[in-house]
């Protein structure tokens, strides 16, 4: 089989945890998010990803592979009802232009204006790349595959923005970015993470304070030194050590997405070794991962690791190593990686015990004994199933195995009430070329159905989001226009397919919502979402909610918290209050399955559904591998315990209408 390691469909700088436009919600404005990304390529993460488009190849065949263009994370070559032009099943590539994504090539372009703007380089030019980078955003033309010719043809795109494309595809490098990194402080690239600060800010604390790596900022924002420059202040200083701190707390950790990708590809890449399993983190589904483990089976652990020692992109960590395990990192990835060598005898045992955390392990059954020491003295070949048995203990999930009230639930549910993929009818928060889709409402649609799904919800962005092209009064009644026509379409073909008219109204500061009680009664259905001030206090921000909860044309609670995973927190809210509030009125609550988000959290899900309120698995979907994302919140629900019985969107169509119409 050929793997791909396809990075995320946007922001796939290993250095840099950011948002896309194409799969997280455009939560800030266009302006804003352009300064929040202009650093999400360094020096480093650049040399990162020319290794790692070196190590997307087919072990042993020498050849380099690519997935079927860009997708949303990684897709499982077994996933249900996608279509074979969609899976990451892989076509025999040999140059660098064939693996590279748009991504890559906007991420360049964006990257290249801000360096320049910090350099004080032509504004004309600075222009040009930034609104060359803008206009690509929502193409689905392969870039990397386009002469200079076809990219001059594209909005926004000149002959020399064309020609930096080309070269960029084609070797990898562009020779003006290396040249400006080159000048630029490693450390200095990092502040473009800070929220907050621009090219302008950030070139002050550089050329004024002399600040040079995120060290030297927080020092000066611990000692006051920042607030007394101009433009800055107490309130910002304090906004800028809020934000170093909780990157610093992040620091080498991954997202599901991409932890599930370099699993993937390095099980694929060790196969030759012996049998190769997943373990720890990543078996369990972590929405956040700060190592990739996997066990390999062998007696000759030395072998093990002088044949990963001999691949070119693995690089070793012998201090945190042993004779029996290969700590390191793979090109590509910021993540440390783990590789344990196990004999025959116990492979087994030990792939369990790696499954579970320590207070999972140390769990007592009825035997007396703990689960760790059940485990310990089972036979070579136990299953998890026979080795809880033999503890006097019901069966857990390994998704479950990090939730400390797994147990608890367990007296109450059994594993096959948890929801799966297949128990999915449809999906109900996603977006078209409406708003700030990549695709069309009918690609969407009809690729909803090819999934298997019997309804497709559209929610398109609202008028309050105009950097995301949201639909004033006028556009929302045109769009329900083109609704009806597609299910005409559908029903006079026999098909079992209907598209629910949503939308993703903008909560505003107040918590109303923003459109008037007419315009709402026309939706079959909203999802309700906080999309900006995000700063909040505890009960100004749950106060919010609230009011928009009580609001009774809201039907969902769209990605509560507004997080954004390794890149900025959620705003703080009093979960108890918002999910008995959304029990009293008949809300349902989402867990956007953008492995970007994942939020509710999933370890708020069993407090939901003891309070009987409903849960919907979205994905938030702005193309059409987007839809495919609800993997990940299947990882998320299932992590939380949620049932089929509780999950809204597990529903035939008729008893979601029921439900909308209440």
């Amino acid at each position: 089989m050929i793997w791909s390691c396809g990075f995320n469909g946007r922001r796939l700088m290993s250095s840099f945890n950011m948002y896309s436009t194409g799969r997280a919600s455009r939560a800030v404005t266009v302006s804003s998010k352009r300064k929040f990304m202009s650093g999400a390529i360094s020096r480093q993460s650049m040399e990162r990803k020319r290794k790692a488009w070196s190590f997307r190849r087919a072990p042993g065949s020498g050849q380099l592979a690519k997935s079927g263009g860009e997708a949303g994370g990684f897709i499982p070559t077994t996933m249900p009802n996608a279509p074979a032009e969609l899976n990451r099943n892989g076509v025999i590539c040999t140059t660098i232009s064939q693996l590279m994504t748009n991504s890559d090539i906007i991420d360049m372009l964006e990257l290249t204006a801000r360096l320049m703007e910090l350099h004080d380089g032509d504004p004309f030019r600075i222009r040009a790349f930034s609104s060359a980078a803008f206009s690509l955003e929502k193409t689905t033309l392969d870039l990397a595959e386009q002469p200079v010719a076809e990219l001059t043809k594209l909005p926004g795109v000149g002959k020399a923005v064309a020609g930096k494309i080309r070269e960029f595809a084609d070797t990898g490098h562009l020779a003006e970015l290396d040249e400006l990194l080159a000048q630029t402080p490693p450390g200095v690239l990092d502040m473009f993470r800070i929220k907050g600060l621009g090219v302008k800010k950030i070139k002050t604390l550089w050329q004024e304070l002399g600040l040079e790596t995120l060290r030297d900022l927080r020092q000066a924002a611990e000692t006051g030194r920042v607030a007394a420059i101009k433009g800055f202040g107490e309130k910002a200083q304090q906004n800028i050590l809020e934000s170093i701190l909780f990157l610093e707390s992040q620091s080498g950790k991954v997202r599901m997405d991409k932890a599930d990708r370099l699993a993937q590809l390095l099980c694929d890449e060790l196969a030759p070794l012996g049998r190769v399993e997943v373990s720890g983190q990543v078996l369990r589904r972590a929405i956040e991962v700060d190592t990739v483990e996997l066990l390999v089976e062998s007696d000759d652990p030395i072998g093990v690791q002088d044949a990963i020692n001999a691949r070119p992109n693995f690089t070793q960590n012998r201090a945190a190593s042993s004779p029996f395990a290969w700590r390191g990192e793979v090109a590509g990835f910021d993540v440390q990686v783990s590789v344990l060598t196990y004999p025959a005898g116990q492979f087994d045992q030990q792939r369990f015990i790696r499954s579970a955390t320590e207070a999972h392990l140390m769990q007592k059954g009825a035997t007396g004994k703990t689960l760790l020491q059940t485990a310990t003295m089972a036979s070579a070949n136990a299953t998890d199933e026979q080795i809880y048995a033999s503890a006097g203990l019901p069966y857990i999930v390994p998704e479950m195995r990090e939730n400390g009230q797994a147990f608890a639930w367990a007296s109450q549910h059994q594993p096959d009430e948890l929801v799966t993929w297949d128990d999915l009818t449809g999906t109900l928060h996603n977006h078209s070329t409406w708003s700030d889709g990549k695709h069309t409402l009918r690609q969407m649609a009809d690729y909803a159905r090819e999934l298997g799904l019997t309804y497709f919800g559209i929610a398109d962005h609202s008028q309050t989001a105009s950097y995301a092209g949201g639909l004033s009064p006028e556009r929302v009644a045109q769009q329900h226009v083109e609704i009806d026509a597609l299910n005409a379409e559908y029903a006079a073909a026999g098909l079992d397919f209907r598209i629910l008219k949503g939308i993703e109204s903008d909560i505003l500061g107040d918590g109303s919502l923003d459109y008037t009680d007419d315009v709402l009664a026309s939706f079959d259905y909203v999802v309700a979402s906080v999309h900006q001030t995000l700063n909040m206090t505890k009960e100004k921000a749950t106060a919010r909610l609230l009011k928009a909860i009580e609001n009774p044309y809201t039907s969902i609670l769209g990605h509560p918290t507004g997080r954004l995973l390794l890149a900025r927190e959620g705003y703080p809210l009093d979960f108890p209050v918002i999910i008995d509030a959304c029990a009293a009125n008949n809300v349902i609550i989402e867990i956007n399955a953008s492995p970007y988000r994942l939020d509710i959290d999933w370890h708020w899900i069993d407090y939901a559904m003891q309070r009987g309120v409903m849960l919907s698995i979205n994905p938030d979907a702005h193309e059409m591998r987007g839809l495919l994302d609800m993997h990940y919140g299947i990882y998320a629900a299932r992590k939380g315990g949620l049932t089929k019985a509780m999950t809204f969107n597990a529903q035939p169509l008729v008893e979601v209408l029921k439900r909308f119409n209440e």
